[in-house]
């Protein structure tokens, strides 16, 4: 699958990790939740406190990839002997929950809380649970730095279009299409918002669609997918 959610991200090595554990992640969670992405922003912090708190820093960082690693960790039953396996999805699901909560208990205000909130939401929605998802989106959106805020606030379109509640979805995409950051592009949250309006409202989609199927990459090509449905349902 085309990744279309992160620039490239050069300043830090956890950053490449969450990446590539994310990228797993997109290929292979259901449908509801399809483009995510995971890094870290730096932090601003005094002179005076900086080894505390770049200790406290690498923590978070280590019990965040953690959390990944068990989400990122297969299902077998029995488990190779050669290698870490879940036997069940819940077993799989209950290791991921406790280690998210206890980011969110130990490093409360952090971004990494931020990001095990957002890590709690995807997994609801991949579970059914889109009331809970629907919560944690909010809840990371509120509490998270800029970039990490504008993720949140896309998945959460991405929930309300999935529930059928397009007017909500729409509103968020093109607040984020207005205001892009780094791990919500401008390109991303156009095509995301043609996407939902393809459905009731083809001939905007097409508006929107049409300048990024000229687009190279990843976009260009979902955006001649997606142009390609819509000419299909207009009939044209």
């Amino acid at each position: 699958m085309d990744r279309l959610t992160r620039h490239e991200l050069k300043t830090d090595k956890f950053v490449e990790e969450v990446g590539q554990t994310v990228h797993f992640l997109e290929e292979h969670r259901q449908a509801v939740i399809r483009y995510g992405s995971i890094a870290l922003a730096l932090l601003v912090i005094a002179a005076a406190a900086y080894g505390y708190l770049r200790t406290k820093h690498a923590e978070r960082q280590a019990a965040l990839s953690r959390v990944l690693e068990t989400y990122n960790t297969p299902i077998m039953d029995p488990p190779p002997a050669e290698m870490v396996a879940f036997r069940t999805e819940k077993d799989r699901s209950d290791a991921v929950v406790k280690g998210c909560n206890e980011i969110i208990s130990k490093h409360a205000g952090s971004e990494e809380a931020a990001v095990a909130t957002m890590i709690l939401g995807n997994l609801a929605a991949d579970q059914g649970d889109l009331d809970s998802a629907e919560r944690y989106y909010k809840q990371a959106a509120e509490k998270a730095g800029r970039d990490f805020a504008s993720l949140a606030r896309y998945s959460l379109a991405q929930l309300y279009a999935s529930q059928g509640k397009q007017a909500e979805a729409e509103k968020i995409l093109r607040s984020l299409a207005d205001k892009p950051t780094t791990l919500v592009t401008r390109e991303q949250a156009q095509l995301e918002l043609a996407r939902v309006l393809s459905r009731n409202n083809p001939e905007e989609a097409r508006k929107i669609a049409g300048p990024l199927a000229n687009k190279t990459g990843a976009v260009g090509r979902a955006a001649v997918n997606l142009l390609a449905d819509i000419n299909r349902k207009l009939g044209s």
